[in-house]
């Protein structure tokens, strides 16, 4: 739901809807999670509570995966908890019974209410986000929406990029005739903090017509985590603009959005949150709405609701998120984040002493997320990659991914989630000795 709807508002000025709850009662609105103690974590660390696989496996309980293979391509889409699962149901067959009558008039202040869950999750102002499909579509729409670009102006993606944010930068030379620049970050195995913000810092040098880049927070190939806050400051300073893609990182990393001090990002809450195949968020930041235009034609008014238009949403996607974000907050982000690096280092550290095989994943662990790929030393084709995808699933029952698109060549990516266990990673490890 993009902008308020004219027969809604029509109705509301005749008497005939119950108005919009204020803020201070949307929270009211959204479900409880039942109690269930046995996702309260033990009184431990981040880092002991990673190691506690008692309590993971209490929490994989909730998940009803697939245990055919080896499930390492967690960074599609997340798997939804069960009691998730079962409130998206009830709200099918909710707004399904409602209809016309539900979409219209109970539902506005319901998804009202979940854009407040998402806002405060995110650290953020009610105002500042609109709900979308997810992270491409909010990113398209910030992307090929800014209008601070001027003919022959550059602006700047890189190789890390996601395919489709690329392409859409590359349609910004026909659409604001800029030029578009391209460059290779620095290698997941060998980077450092420094050298990332170096390559952006000489990237900025290099083109002084620079008006706008895409930073991408964690990126889907590797993995490896930017220093998002520290190149998006270099950058204000230079009046360049940022884009940051944090599809990756919000969710699975202990962060809040103003944490990365930029003033535009895209966010998908089906990865690392759990929420319903379908559903995400543009942050715009207070005062900066209109150097987004509104979507084709829509009428302004200052509202970042109209800078994205999905039309007919899925209501009962939207109407879970409340639940979904309880859970994750249950279960606790920073608790998350160290048994998603926990797995992910378990298998890393493993596999950066098996001869021929290269690990591309930083040692650096402020650099690192639950995403590594790995490929076969000197083997850096698309068809490489695939044939051993293929044999990983074949021969060893493990379901991981060929990535592409990287400056140094495709390779595997590796995903690990909360409910994956162990051995499954080591299922993995065991592969690549063979």
């Amino acid at each position: 739901m993009s902008r308020p709807d004219p027969q809604r508002r029509a109705w509301l000025r005749a008497g005939l809807a119950v108005p919009l709850a204020p803020a201070s009662a949307l929270a009211a609105a959204a479900p409880a999670l039942p109690e269930l103690p046995e996702l309260a974590p033990p009184a431990l660390t981040s880092a002991e509570l990673a190691r506690d696989n008692a309590y993971w496996g209490r929490v994989a309980a909730y998940y009803d995966v697939t245990d055919d293979v080896a499930m390492l391509d967690n960074g599609y889409w997340g798997s939804m908890a069960r009691p998730v699962v079962a409130a998206y149901g009830r709200h099918v067959a909710e707004v399904n019974h409602g209809n016309a009558f539900y979409g219209r008039l109970r539902f506005p202040p319901e998804y009202e209410a979940a854009r407040a869950a998402v806002a405060r999750a995110l650290g953020v102002e009610r105002d500042e986000i609109v709900l979308t499909r997810g992270a491409t579509e909010a990113l398209q729409a910030l992307i090929g929406g800014y209008n601070r670009l001027r003919p022959g102006d550059t602006v700047l993606c890189a190789d890390i990029d996601y395919d489709n944010m690329i392409t859409t930068m590359g349609w910004l030379k026909e659409r604001r005739g800029v030029e578009v620049v391209k460059i290779a970050a620095p290698d997941a195995a060998t980077a450092t903090v420094q050298s990332l913000i170096d390559c952006y810092a000489q990237a900025m040098e290099r083109h002084p017509k620079l008006r706008m880049m895409l930073l991408t927070h964690v990126n889907h190939r590797n993995g490896m985590v930017m220093p998002v806050a520290e190149i998006t400051r270099m950058a204000r300073a230079r009046g360049i603009g940022v884009i940051v893609d944090t599809a990756h990182g919000f969710g699975q990393l202990d962060m809040r959005i103003p944490d990365l001090g930029c003033d535009y990002a895209g966010i998908n809450l089906h990865k690392w949150i759990g929420a319903p195949v379908g559903v995400g968020a543009i942050y715009i930041r207070r005062g900066r709405v209109a150097d987004i235009d509104p979507y084709m034609g829509e009428k302004d008014g200052g509202d970042i609701r109209t800078r994205v238009h999905t039309g007919t949403v899925n209501f009962a996607a939207y109407l879970a998120l409340p639940l979904a974000l309880e859970l994750h907050a249950r279960i606790g982000v920073a608790n998350k984040q160290a048994r998603l690096h926990h797995l992910r280092n378990r298998w890393v550290e493993a596999a950066r002493g098996i001869a021929g095989i290269e690990v591309l994943a930083s040692p650096d662990q402020r650099l690192t997320s639950a995403i590594a790929s790995f490929r076969l030393r000197g083997k850096t084709s698309v068809a490489d990659n695939v044939a051993l995808s293929r044999r990983l699933l074949q021969e060893h029952g493990v379901f991981a991914v060929m990535r592409d698109g990287l400056a140094s060549g495709a390779c595997v990516r590796v995903t690990p989630a909360i409910f994956t266990q162990e051995a499954q990673v080591d299922r993995l490890v065991s592969a690549l000795r063979a």
